[in-house]
């Protein structure tokens, strides 16, 4: 019997596993990083474990460190998460040779599942349409082709090539990156993701769990999914459910763990890869099972049988996505800093399986969690759960949309806009998804009014905490004269650039006009100082409500309420209309260095891992010019237009900061 769980991972695979070990009785060891000392798995684990470093290679997948973490705290068994480790033979067999229950399959069949053409192979041979594998880039008899690294999973590394010019760069990058040996398969454009979740015993009983569908996909991972899938019927269905079986049979896999498919639109269907682990997207299966597949997972780990003798039937429609630190309009863009606040409404449970109908929170992150770039750039994942797809996709849009993401970057509103997109909504997706919708990149907060309704109530909830705090006659409106004279103004940088809103009050405190209008970058040394024109006003608004944190707006006859929460100078403002984070610039902003021309600046931080050029060098537009590495992917600077390279002050291996000068390029 499991009598006290090390969890090697961090986050909210962590907390996921805590919550079933609370439920059935098992003490729970955490570990934690540098960077990860506060982290809220940290708090809710009943004993951690210091792992000294920041980095993953220093920390979460130091083989050496965990198992010795494991003895130290008294742990019987190790669950790997849902990572890397979750998926290495080594990790397996170090466990079982501490003489502790290792929380998965056996190693033998983790080497099977690491070499990705063997496992191919396998499958093949047991009847299960595979696509061709080619590792020979002269044999390759046509293009498109997929660039697939030969060992891992997660869509790491995986690059489409369209013709023989790029494909040998095209597998050099591929291979600097995943660390190893690359092979090609036929890309197949048009097509779902669609995977089967299932749990095999030690007994030789294997259940499936339905299909997941996971086709919107970024960079080959996936940020939407759901299940039942829109696209299978019931012998569809049937025939995957079949297939997964077979595979995992001649795989000899025990555990939990998901088969993975492609579908294309006539319902022929390929074998991509058996995944070893607990997957991000469990979540939706749980609730549309009733099933805790936490608890399953650790019951066959003890030795014990699958506990049902079948698929358990589907109850109703779940949706999950995943809430990244990114952002999707500047090529996904990781994203780092303090989550100032971190609240989603009307949620009914976390990290279980729910009684009812509702929305489950999974998250690795709270108010106050600073998101580094040593990590994966998920916080959290959120799903619905609703006895139709169309309730289930109504219900996480509208909570995703009123929820306070405050303090960094994320794919909140692109998440939104696919939940509410015809499409999505009609079933209509595929892996390509994103790419022939790019209007779903597009702010929720996108129309003029909505923004300067944005920029109105963050000045006065600006005015109203000044004058909260003020020593002297705080109970007069701000900007309230026996002689009313200039307006009040403030100046944002805004996600549109620098705005200026002005308003002015009357003698009885009532907002008397107001006005927003776009500010040319070179006038912000005018800023506040009454000396730009005042723009057209705007519609009469009624101020029903003004205090520091929450403005009530009477537009027209219809009232609104307007969150503002601000942090230093960055007021984030959560309206029906949307989100916007609101930069104000000072009246009198001290003067700031210039860059050299044509610098090129660090979009994040992160660290230096390849440079291709030296000092002197004519490069040409659009030619890669170094990597950066942050939140496990690479970053490629490339040159904005033909030049020489004037200046290069890093070298690989080097931290820099978001801002930090990475190159001059003189242009031609």
């Amino acid at each position: 019997m499991i009598r006290r769980l090390l969890v090697a991972d961090r986050g909210e695979v962590a907390r996921r596993v805590f919550a079933t070990c609370r439920l059935v009785g098992i003490e729970t060891v955490g570990v934690y990083s540098d960077a990860d000392t506060d982290a809220p798995h940290v708090v809710e684990a009943d004993y951690a474990v210091h792992l000294p470093g920041s980095t993953p290679s220093a920390t979460y997948l130091q083989i050496g460190a965990l198992i010795a973490a494991a003895q130290r705290a008294g742990a019987n068994a190790v669950h790997p998460g849902s990572g890397a480790l979750a998926e290495n033979p080594e990790f397996a067999q170090a466990v079982i040779d501490a003489g502790m229950i290792w929380v998965g399959p056996p190693p033998a069949t983790l080497r099977t599942l690491a070499a990705k053409i063997e496992t191919k192979n396998l499958v093949a041979e047991a009847q299960v349409p595979v696509l061709p594998t080619f590792t020979d880039p002269d044999r390759v008899p046509g293009f498109p082709v997929l660039i697939k690294p030969a060992a891992g999973s997660g869509g790491h590394g995986m690059r489409v090539v369209r013709d023989a010019t790029t494909l040998a760069e095209a597998i050099a990058s591929t291979r600097r990156e995943v660390g190893g040996d690359v092979f090609c398969e036929p890309y197949v454009s048009n097509v779902r993701h669609i995977e089967v979740p299932i749990l095999a015993d030690a007994q030789g009983a294997v259940v499936p769990f339905g299909e997941r569908e996971c086709s919107v996909q970024r960079r080959y991972q996936k940020i939407v999914e759901e299940t039942p899938s829109p696209a299978v019927d019931v012998a569809l269905r049937e025939d995957l459910c079949r297939a997964a079986i077979v595979a995992v049979r001649a795989l000899g896999y025990v555990g939990a763990g998901a088969v993975e498919f492609l579908l294309d639109a006539a319902g022929d269907f390929w074998f991509l890869e058996l995944t070893p682990t607990l997957q991000a997207d469990h979540a939706v299966t749980e609730c549309v099972s009733g099933y805790d597949l936490v608890r399953l997972q650790l019951l066959v780990a003890e030795g014990g049988s699958v506990p049902m003798p079948g698929p358990p039937p589907i109850r109703g429609h779940a949706i999950e996505v995943r809430i990244c630190a990114e952002d999707p309009a500047y090529a996904w863009l990781p994203a780092a800093g303090t989550l100032h606040r971190f609240a989603v409404p009307d949620i009914a449970g976390q990290f279980r399986p729910l009684p009812q109908p509702g929305l489950r929170l999974d998250a690795g992150v709270t108010d106050g969690s600073v998101i580094g770039v040593q990590y994966d750039p998920m916080m959290a994942k959120l799903i619905a759960w609703a006895p139709s797809r169309q309730e289930a996709a109504r219900m996480l849009a509208s909570a995703l949309a009123r929820a306070h993401l405050h303090g960094v970057v994320s794919n909140r509103d692109l998440l939104v806009r696919v939940l509410r997109h015809h499409a999505f909504r009609a079933g209509d997706v595929d892996t390509g998804f994103l790419d022939r919708h790019p209007e779903v990149f597009a702010p929720l907060l996108s129309s003029v009014d909505a923004v300067r309704l944005s920029c109105l109530a963050a000045a006065l909830a600006g005015a109203a905490a000044r004058r909260a705090s003020a020593p002297v006659l705080s109970s007069l409106p701000s900007g309230w004269r026996n002689v009313p004279s200039g307006s009040q103004t403030a100046v944002y940088d805004g996600p549109t650039g620098p705005v200026e809103v002005g308003y002015r009050m009357n003698r009885h405190g009532d907002l008397a006009g107001w006005w927003v209008r776009a500010v040319d970058p070179e006038e912000l040394d005018l800023a506040g100082l009454g000396q730009a024109p005042v723009a057209d006003e705007h519609p009469a608004v009624v101020v029903v409500q003004a205090a520091s944190n929450r403005v009530v707006l009477n537009v027209q006859g219809i009232r609104m309420g307007v969150h503002v929460h601000r942090v230093g100078d960055v007021s984030y403002v959560d309206s029906p209309e949307g989100s916007v984070a609101l930069r104000e610039i000072s009246r009198f902003p001290l003067p700031a260095l210039e860059a050299a021309e044509s610098s090129l600046i660090a979009p994040l931080p992160g660290a230096v891992r390849r440079v291709l050029v030296v000092p002197g060098q004519r490069v040409r537009a659009g030619e890669l010019l170094l990597t950066l590495e942050a939140m496990k992917l690479e970053h490629p600077v490339h040159a904005p237009s033909a030049g020489v390279v004037s200046s290069l002050p890093v070298q690989p291996g080097a931290e820099v900061d978001t801002g930090e000068l990475l190159a001059v390029l003189d242009p031609e």
